[in-house]
Protein backbone atom coordinates (compact mmCIF):
# COMPACT_ATOMS: atom_id res chain seq x y z
CA UNK A 1 0.00 0.00 0.00
CA UNK A 2 2.63 2.39 1.01
CA UNK A 3 4.65 1.98 -2.77
CA UNK A 4 1.03 1.83 -4.28
CA UNK A 5 0.34 5.42 -2.29
CA UNK A 6 4.11 6.49 -3.19
CA UNK A 7 3.70 6.26 -7.36
CA UNK A 8 0.06 7.49 -7.04
CA UNK A 9 1.46 10.42 -5.39
CA UNK A 10 4.18 10.82 -7.88
CA UNK A 11 2.13 10.48 -10.85
CA UNK A 12 -0.19 13.41 -9.77
CA UNK A 13 2.75 15.66 -8.77
CA UNK A 14 4.69 15.12 -11.92
CA UNK A 15 1.22 15.83 -14.35
CA UNK A 16 -0.43 18.36 -12.64
CA UNK A 17 2.58 19.78 -10.16
CA UNK A 18 3.37 19.67 -6.72
CA UNK A 19 1.12 22.33 -4.94
CA UNK A 20 -1.95 21.50 -6.98
CA UNK A 21 -2.04 17.60 -6.21
CA UNK A 22 -4.12 17.20 -2.76
CA UNK A 23 -3.92 14.14 -0.43
CA UNK A 24 -7.63 13.64 -1.94
CA UNK A 25 -6.34 13.64 -5.54
CA UNK A 26 -3.83 11.14 -4.04
CA UNK A 27 -5.53 8.58 -1.91
CA UNK A 28 -8.79 8.69 -4.89
CA UNK A 29 -5.71 7.87 -7.70
CA UNK A 30 -4.79 5.08 -5.58
CA UNK A 31 -8.29 3.96 -4.74
CA UNK A 32 -7.87 4.22 -0.69
CA UNK A 33 -9.20 6.65 2.14
CA UNK A 34 -7.44 9.33 3.34
CA UNK A 35 -6.56 7.83 6.72
CA UNK A 36 -4.66 5.03 4.79
CA UNK A 37 -2.55 7.72 3.50
CA UNK A 38 -1.51 9.36 6.44
CA UNK A 39 -0.81 5.57 8.26
CA UNK A 40 1.98 5.57 5.65
CA UNK A 41 3.20 9.18 5.23
CA UNK A 42 2.56 12.20 7.51
CA UNK A 43 2.57 14.79 4.80
CA UNK A 44 2.79 14.78 1.04
CA UNK A 45 6.81 15.42 1.18
CA UNK A 46 7.15 12.13 3.17
CA UNK A 47 5.30 10.60 -0.30
CA UNK A 48 8.21 12.04 -2.39
CA UNK A 49 10.89 10.18 -0.36
CA UNK A 50 9.32 7.21 0.48
CA UNK A 51 12.12 5.26 0.42
CA UNK A 52 14.04 7.15 2.92
CA UNK A 53 13.25 5.87 6.26
CA UNK A 54 14.00 2.46 4.72
CA UNK A 55 17.64 3.27 4.30
CA UNK A 56 18.13 5.32 6.99
CA UNK A 57 17.37 2.09 8.91
CA UNK A 58 19.90 -0.25 6.68
CA UNK A 59 22.90 2.58 7.01
CA UNK A 60 22.10 2.79 11.07
CA UNK A 61 22.05 -0.73 11.83
CA UNK A 62 25.05 -1.50 8.69
CA UNK A 63 27.06 0.99 11.07
CA UNK A 64 25.88 -0.70 14.19
CA UNK A 65 27.61 -4.40 12.96
CA UNK A 66 30.87 -3.02 11.01
CA UNK A 67 34.34 -3.82 12.12
CA UNK A 68 35.60 -0.73 14.01
CA UNK A 69 39.13 -0.93 12.23
CA UNK A 70 38.35 1.68 10.28
CA UNK A 71 36.00 4.00 10.91
CA UNK A 72 35.90 6.50 7.77
CA UNK A 73 35.85 3.18 5.77
CA UNK A 74 32.96 2.37 7.45
CA UNK A 75 30.91 5.78 6.80
CA UNK A 76 32.01 5.99 3.34
CA UNK A 77 30.53 2.11 2.79
CA UNK A 78 27.49 3.81 4.62
CA UNK A 79 27.11 6.00 2.34
CA UNK A 80 27.23 3.85 -0.88
CA UNK A 81 24.07 2.19 0.32
CA UNK A 82 22.45 5.61 0.09
CA UNK A 83 23.53 5.55 -3.56
CA UNK A 84 22.39 1.94 -4.16
CA UNK A 85 19.04 2.90 -3.37
CA UNK A 86 18.96 5.66 -5.76
CA UNK A 87 20.57 3.76 -8.41
CA UNK A 88 18.11 1.33 -8.03
CA UNK A 89 15.26 2.92 -9.70
CA UNK A 90 17.12 5.69 -11.86
CA UNK A 91 13.64 7.04 -13.63
CA UNK A 92 12.26 7.44 -10.22
CA UNK A 93 15.58 9.24 -8.96
CA UNK A 94 16.00 11.22 -11.82
CA UNK A 95 12.40 12.68 -11.71
CA UNK A 96 12.13 13.20 -8.31
CA UNK A 97 15.54 15.09 -8.39
CA UNK A 98 14.06 17.09 -10.92
CA UNK A 99 10.94 17.51 -9.16
CA UNK A 100 12.52 19.06 -6.20
CA UNK A 101 14.89 21.79 -8.09
CA UNK A 102 11.07 23.20 -9.33
CA UNK A 103 9.99 23.15 -5.41
CA UNK A 104 11.49 24.58 -2.73
CA UNK A 105 9.52 23.13 -0.10
CA UNK A 106 10.47 19.53 -1.16
CA UNK A 107 14.48 20.60 -1.44
CA UNK A 108 14.07 21.66 2.63
CA UNK A 109 12.44 18.61 3.21
CA UNK A 110 15.31 16.99 1.36
CA UNK A 111 18.09 19.02 2.68
CA UNK A 112 16.18 17.66 6.35
CA UNK A 113 16.70 13.95 5.05
CA UNK A 114 20.39 14.56 3.95
CA UNK A 115 21.06 15.74 7.71
CA UNK A 116 19.82 12.95 9.14
CA UNK A 117 22.21 11.21 7.12
CA UNK A 118 24.82 13.01 8.65
CA UNK A 119 23.66 12.53 12.30
CA UNK A 120 23.69 8.66 11.92
CA UNK A 121 27.79 9.34 10.57
CA UNK A 122 28.45 11.44 13.23
CA UNK A 123 27.86 9.77 15.67
CA UNK A 124 29.54 6.59 14.69
CA UNK A 125 32.54 8.57 13.83
CA UNK A 126 32.21 9.90 17.99
CA UNK A 127 31.59 6.85 19.33
CA UNK A 128 34.92 6.00 17.37
CA UNK A 129 36.98 8.77 18.49
CA UNK A 130 35.61 9.84 21.75
CA UNK A 131 33.51 12.65 22.97
CA UNK A 132 35.99 15.09 23.64
CA UNK A 133 36.56 18.27 22.04
CA UNK A 134 38.77 17.08 18.87
CA UNK A 135 36.75 13.84 18.67
CA UNK A 136 33.58 14.89 18.29
CA UNK A 137 35.15 18.23 15.99
CA UNK A 138 36.38 15.42 13.33
CA UNK A 139 33.60 12.98 13.81
CA UNK A 140 31.41 15.92 12.61
CA UNK A 141 33.57 17.13 10.22
CA UNK A 142 34.38 14.20 8.65
CA UNK A 143 30.80 12.95 8.25
CA UNK A 144 29.63 15.97 6.53
CA UNK A 145 32.66 15.19 4.39
CA UNK A 146 31.30 12.17 3.45
CA UNK A 147 27.95 13.19 2.65
CA UNK A 148 29.28 16.25 0.64
CA UNK A 149 31.63 13.76 -1.55
CA UNK A 150 28.52 11.12 -2.04
CA UNK A 151 25.95 13.94 -2.80
CA UNK A 152 28.17 15.59 -5.51
CA UNK A 153 28.84 12.32 -7.22
CA UNK A 154 25.32 11.55 -6.83
CA UNK A 155 24.01 15.01 -8.37
CA UNK A 156 26.59 14.71 -11.24
CA UNK A 157 24.74 11.38 -12.27
CA UNK A 158 21.15 12.79 -11.46
CA UNK A 159 21.71 15.84 -13.48
CA UNK A 160 23.07 13.39 -16.59
CA UNK A 161 19.42 11.94 -16.56
CA UNK A 162 20.53 8.88 -14.88
CA UNK A 163 23.63 7.76 -17.77
CA UNK A 164 26.41 5.71 -17.06
CA UNK A 165 27.44 4.03 -13.95
CA UNK A 166 26.66 6.07 -10.70
CA UNK A 167 29.07 4.60 -8.52
CA UNK A 168 32.26 5.89 -10.06
CA UNK A 169 31.31 9.56 -9.37
CA UNK A 170 30.56 8.59 -5.93
CA UNK A 171 33.19 6.46 -5.77
CA UNK A 172 36.15 9.31 -6.75
CA UNK A 173 34.57 11.56 -4.44
CA UNK A 174 34.81 9.15 -1.47
CA UNK A 175 37.94 8.67 -2.31
CA UNK A 176 39.49 11.91 -2.05
CA UNK A 177 37.51 11.74 1.64
CA UNK A 178 39.19 8.74 2.87
CA UNK A 179 42.86 9.41 1.36
CA UNK A 180 42.71 13.19 3.46
CA UNK A 181 40.84 11.87 6.68
CA UNK A 182 41.73 7.88 6.10
CA UNK A 183 44.75 8.52 7.95
CA UNK A 184 45.47 8.62 11.32
CA UNK A 185 45.57 11.82 12.72
CA UNK A 186 48.98 13.19 13.06
CA UNK A 187 50.56 12.53 16.86
CA UNK A 188 51.01 15.64 18.84
CA UNK A 189 54.76 16.28 19.29
CA UNK A 190 56.09 14.62 22.88
CA UNK A 191 58.07 17.44 24.78
CA UNK A 192 61.65 16.30 25.81
CA UNK A 193 63.26 17.87 29.09
CA UNK A 194 67.00 16.97 28.92
CA UNK A 195 68.20 16.33 32.88
CA UNK A 196 71.42 15.46 34.60
CA UNK A 197 72.36 11.72 34.67
CA UNK A 198 74.47 9.70 35.72
CA UNK A 199 75.20 7.55 32.98
CA UNK A 200 73.28 4.26 33.43
CA UNK A 201 70.36 5.14 31.78
CA UNK A 202 71.31 6.47 28.19
CA UNK A 203 73.92 3.34 27.41
CA UNK A 204 75.99 5.71 25.79
CA UNK A 205 78.37 7.03 28.20
CA UNK A 206 78.00 10.68 27.74
CA UNK A 207 77.04 10.95 31.31
CA UNK A 208 73.30 12.30 29.99
CA UNK A 209 70.27 11.42 29.68
CA UNK A 210 66.51 12.24 28.54
CA UNK A 211 63.41 12.03 29.95
CA UNK A 212 60.31 11.76 27.46
CA UNK A 213 57.22 13.76 28.79
CA UNK A 214 54.36 13.39 26.81
CA UNK A 215 50.70 14.62 27.57
CA UNK A 216 47.56 13.36 26.45
CA UNK A 217 43.98 14.09 26.32
CA UNK A 218 42.01 11.52 28.83
CA UNK A 219 40.60 8.95 26.52
CA UNK A 220 42.74 8.85 24.08
CA UNK A 221 43.32 4.83 22.52
CA UNK A 222 46.44 3.49 23.35
CA UNK A 223 47.60 2.83 20.56
CA UNK A 224 47.38 6.56 20.03
CA UNK A 225 49.85 7.31 22.98
CA UNK A 226 52.31 4.47 22.06
CA UNK A 227 52.11 5.99 18.60
CA UNK A 228 53.10 9.37 19.96
CA UNK A 229 55.89 7.79 22.27
CA UNK A 230 57.36 5.82 19.31
CA UNK A 231 57.81 8.91 17.37
CA UNK A 232 59.21 10.86 19.83
CA UNK A 233 61.74 8.30 20.78
CA UNK A 234 62.83 8.25 16.91
CA UNK A 235 63.27 11.64 16.67
CA UNK A 236 65.83 11.62 19.40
Amino acid sequence: MREVLAQAAFRLFLERGFERTTVDDIVALAGVGRRSFFRYFPSKEDAVFPDHERCLAEVTDFLAAVDDSDPVGAVCDAARIVLRMYAANPEFSVQRYRLTREVPGLRTYELSVVRRYEQILAGHLRGRFGEGRDGELRAEVIAASVVAAHNNGLRLWLRSGGAGDPEAAVDHALALVREVWGRPAAPTPATSFPVSGDGDGDGDGDGKGEVIVMVARKGTPMWRVVQQIEAAVGEN
